[in-house]
């Protein structure tokens, strides 16, 4: 495409325009095939946006998805303790062990957690990482498309986590390959009232309530949960913490994307991540903390203000970089 050398300020205004919205024609986008509902290994550019996030630079510690070119959406706990100079992200990776010819990594130039993250417990754990030097686009390294303010994920909605997390409780090892699970969104109504009222506008479950068996696990925090909309894949939310791995009243709970669009738009500059919609709400229902909803849609008010603590609940962040073991997809055997 040939440009005049000139350009008019109308000009560099809609270049500036195009050039944010870019990702969208990236966004979300991996290879199809036919997936088993369950904790299965993936395959290679199954899941071209998730990275695996090496805080200490030994082991895997969490997970991660890439946004646009530069830039990593993880959760804000994985980053309370660390050395900037020893974070290592890797792209394209499906195993933690061997080769893997399709993938790279970058270190972090810097880690931006977000600043109200942890009042109450776990409110905003939503971190970014800006990557050393821009990461170039394949079939195995895609950025994926978050859910744009005000988008709904209705309870029950098909949504896929994935990661390196432990396999089941009390498991010392992580796995080799990177897992895959669904689990349905759980709706807000419900995981407050078993969470005993902690679940605030910023957060979003799933899991299999009264059954168990399937969720995120330690090793899976930062990592992503997403849902289908036509052809493209968007993130609805962030793994943070759970009472037990794939408990059957507590829900995981994650860091709900759609909250944090202007907050990460002020960060990312020019080339913004891909902001799609998803709205599913079938009965327009609106979550309170007094009733059981039949959808997820975001509290219109603070739900700082209904936090009530849980003196006999014992929550943990769904990392490995705590010493009290903080969350792996978990499936029924």
């Amino acid at each position: 495409m040939k440009f005049n050398s000139a350009l008019s300020a109308a000009g560099v205004t809609l270049l500036y325009i195009a050039g944010s919205l870019c990702q969208l024609d990236v966004c979300g986008q991996a290879r199809v095939r036919d997936r088993i509902v369950g904790g299965e290994n993936a395959t290679a550019g199954d899941w071209p946006w998730q990275v695996s996030i090496h805080v200490f630079g030994l082991s895997h510690n969490c997970g991660g998805t890439l946004i646009t070119k530069d830039w990593v959406l993880s959760a804000a706990h994985c980053f309370q303790s660390f050395v900037l100079s020893r974070v290592v992200i890797y792209f394209g990776r499906l195993s933690q062990s061997g080769s893997n010819l399709n993938g790279t990594s970058r270190r972090a130039s810097q880690i931006i957690n977000h600043p109200n993250y942890g009042s109450p417990p776990y409110n905003n754990d939503i971190a970014l990482i800006q990557l050393s030097s821009s990461v170039n686009f394949s079939d195995y390294i895609r950025p994926v498309c978050l859910a744009a303010a005000g988008s709904v994920f209705s309870g029950g909605t098909e949504s896929w986590v994935t990661g390196w997390g432990r396999l089941q409780e009390g498991a010392t090892q992580l796995p080799d390959l990177l897992q895959e699970v669904m689990i349905p969104v759980v709706s807000y109504g419900d995981c407050n009232k078993n969470y005993g009222g902690a679940i605030t506008s910023n957060m979003i479950c799933a899991g299999l309530l009264n059954v168990g068996g399937k969720g995120a696990c330690q090793g899976d925090s930062g990592g992503p949960m997403v849902s289908r909309n036509g052809s493209l894949w968007i993130q609805s939310g962030i793994v943070s913490f759970g009472r037990e791995c794939a408990d059957p009243t507590f829900p995981t709970v994650f860091a709900r994307v759609s909250q944090y669009q202007d907050w990460i738009k002020s960060y990312t500059g020019s080339n913004q991540p891909g902001f799609v919609e998803f709205n599913n709400d079938i009965q327009q229902s609106t979550p309170t903390t007094t009733t059981t909803p039949t959808t997820t849609k975001t509290p219109a008010q603070s739900s700082n203000s209904n936090f009530r603590s849980m003196p006999n609940l014992l929550l943990f962040p769904l990392s490995l970089t705590f010493s009290i073991i903080p969350f792996s997809l978990i499936h029924a055997s």
